[in-house]
């Protein structure tokens, strides 16, 4: 549905009635991916709780994540970037960057199916480690999809010949070393304060009164805080391994 509507929103075509500003239609395909997005979210736990759990669903949901959240984004950024007076440099090279977006989503999915595989599961993988490598598609996904809502919102079309470069970040992320947290391991039937359950409130409240520019918050804060989390550590890392320097002796002749 996501990818439907964005050929709509380009092409002008499938409609009842031809349209002048294909954004709200835009802004449709952004829902649809993120419906995808919750969908995604649930399929899971259902298939755990009716017992259906199996590496056939395992596959096809991979198969299903590179269409909703490979190719639907990368044909909606390149559709908004390509328009009739745009030069012919920005159509190829925003193709070009939509390519390298949609191989990196497939590579990162599929070496999630391998990492996580009961049978070739490497043995120096830490299975404990809830943590995502790489950023997740989904996520990527996300990004994306919420920027164009914000600028279809604020009506900044311009802005978006900048997405084909934002585009090529998140591939290398997809398939880089960084840790992500997946929250697989975070327990929903646990106990809180009446502080913190009231925070928690308000904090959805505004969510959902700013949802347009709160989703694109939560989704950058993600991304970043892969980056610094893993630059942190590096840094660490390279303190440990730093030899400690011998303590130099004084020598007093006196």
């Amino acid at each position: 549905m996501a990818i439907m509507k964005c050929i709509q929103a380009r092409y002008n075509v499938m409609l009842d009635e031809p349209i002048e500003n294909p954004a709200q239609l835009y802004t449709e395909a952004v829902i649809f991916i993120l419906g995808a997005m919750l969908c995604d979210s649930l399929d899971g736990r259902v298939a755990r709780l009716g017992g259906r759990e199996s590496l056939f669903g395992k596959e096809f949901d991979s198969i299903v994540d590179m269409v909703s959240f490979g190719l639907a984004p990368a044909l909606m950024v390149l559709f908004l970037i390509l328009s009739p007076e745009e030069s012919l440099f920005f159509k190829n090279i925003g193709g070009f960057l939509s390519f390298i977006y949609l191989l990196c989503a497939g590579v990162r999915l599929a070496r999630f199916n391998v990492i996580t595989h009961p049978l070739i599961y490497p043995a120096n993988i830490d299975r404990s480690n809830s943590d995502f490598i790489g950023l997740p598609v989904p996520a990527a996904a996300g990004i994306i999809s919420t920027l164009v809502l914000v600028i279809n919102q604020l009506d900044m079309q311009r802005w978006a010949i900048g997405l084909p470069f934002l585009m090529l970040f998140i591939s290398y992320l997809m398939v880089s070393p960084i840790r992500y947290p997946s929250f697989k391991s975070v327990d929903w039937n646990t106990k809180v304060r009446l502080r913190t359950f009231i925070l928690l409130l308000a904090s959805g409240a505004i969510i959902f009164m700013y949802r347009q520019y709160a989703l694109v918050l939560l989704f950058i804060g993600y991304l970043i805080f892969g980056v610094v989390r893993h630059l942190l550590m590096l840094k660490r890392i390279r303190r440990q391994s730093r030899p400690s320097k011998p303590e130099e002796k004084s020598t007093n002749n006196s």
